[in-house]
């Protein structure tokens, strides 16, 4: 559901870059009140893993579409709604400036689609109510279900909303919903399952991992940092061969609409200035290496799966540079709180 800048227009863009700013801004003032130095590795590490578990998108059944996590729930769960947001933004920021996944220009209403709605209305009012002080499996299942569900289905309908404002494109409103809504809907089944996957995992492994407000370190919580470590290198360096070949929920939408996923950019000045600067930063544009200009059709036919050195490097790169961010961006943070 990453939304690529043809579909938006510079003020929509710019509309959203701000409110996703603001949104960061905010969340770092609450996370400096409760930041410690055994929370910031785990919110590096649970970033990599969502940078390497975004690459594999795995295929709906019988719709010629794919989907992939969000993964602001399981962050949420995790980490807590406003560390979860400065993850789940990190990840997309890296994904966008050094992968091209994703608009520079659109970087904005990805970051608000993929991190608020499940972040700041569903984990708070949906996930915690269901669970509650209750972490029985059949309760972490339900409400990571419905969680992922409710999550994806905001959030395409933001993308459709977005789209609306911007007029840009020949989308027709009702046509597009129609074919966003159910699509995501299987989708985030998919995530929903996922993420209670890895939530009854964690709660096995170390149950004091889970967010609590307010709540002392009761541990170091190494045994999750080495799972989720595992499970990051595992993710982006093989399981990643494995990603669905179908396009994702939203190219799927725009293909059956317009015919084409890739809608052409307007002759502005602005698009160009964007796309020149992510050429420039995107070292591993599409998670491989950059494919020589003579590179022929039939070279360029899609195997499956795609063992790939590129593919390997770009999670194992991807997911260190999400990692890294991430734990300079807490720890900024922690001693900002020092000093005050």
């Amino acid at each position: 559901m990453h939304m690529a800048d043809a579909l938006i227009s510079p003020s929509v863009g710019g509309t959203m870059i701000a409110a996703s700013a603001g949104l960061i801004a905010y969340s770092s003032s609450k996370v400096k009140k409760e930041l410690d130095d055994k929370k910031v590795p785990l919110m590096g590490v649970m970033g990599a893993f969502i940078f390497a578990a975004q690459m594999i998108n795995f295929t709906i059944p019988a719709t010629g579409s794919s989907g992939h996590i969000g993964g602001g729930l399981l962050l949420s769960i995790i980490l807590g709604p406003y560390a979860a947001f400065l993850t789940i933004a990190s990840v997309l920021i890296v994904q966008a400036l050094f992968f091209a996944d994703g608009g520079l220009l659109a970087l904005g209403c990805n970051i608000f689609n993929l991190g608020f709605f499940p972040c700041f209305i569903v984990y708070p009012f949906i996930y915690k109510k269901i669970v509650g002080d209750n972490f029985s499996t059949g309760r972490i299942f339900g409400a990571s279900l419905l969680s992922a569900i409710l999550s994806l289905q905001l959030g395409a309908f933001c993308v459709v909303l977005e789209t609306l404002a911007s007029g840009i494109t020949a989308l027709p409103f009702s046509t597009f919903v129609l074919l966003m809504q159910p699509i995501h809907l299987a989708i985030g089944v998919g995530e929903g399952i996922a993420t209670a996957a890895i939530v009854l995992f964690l709660k096995r492994t170390e149950p004091e991992v889970f967010y609590t407000p307010d709540k002392s370190v009761a541990g170091s919580y190494r045994k999750a940092l080495i799972a989720m470590v595992g499970l990051a290198i595992v993710t982006g360096a093989i399981l990643s061969w494995f990603a669905s070949q179908y396009p994702d929920g939203l190219e799927w939408s725009m293909e059956k609409v317009a015919g084409t996923a890739e809608l052409e950019t307007p002759g502005n000045s602005i698009y160009e200035k964007f796309k020149s600067l992510q050429e420039k930063t995107a070292f591993l544009p599409d998670y491989d290496f950059k494919a020589p200009q003579e590179q022929t059709a039939k070279e360029e036919e899609a195997k499956w799966p795609a063992v790939s050195a590129g593919t390997s490097i770009s999670g194992l790169i991807g997911g260190t540079i999400t990692l890294l961010l991430v734990i300079l961006f807490g720890f900024l943070l922690k001693n900002k709180k020092v000093v005050e």
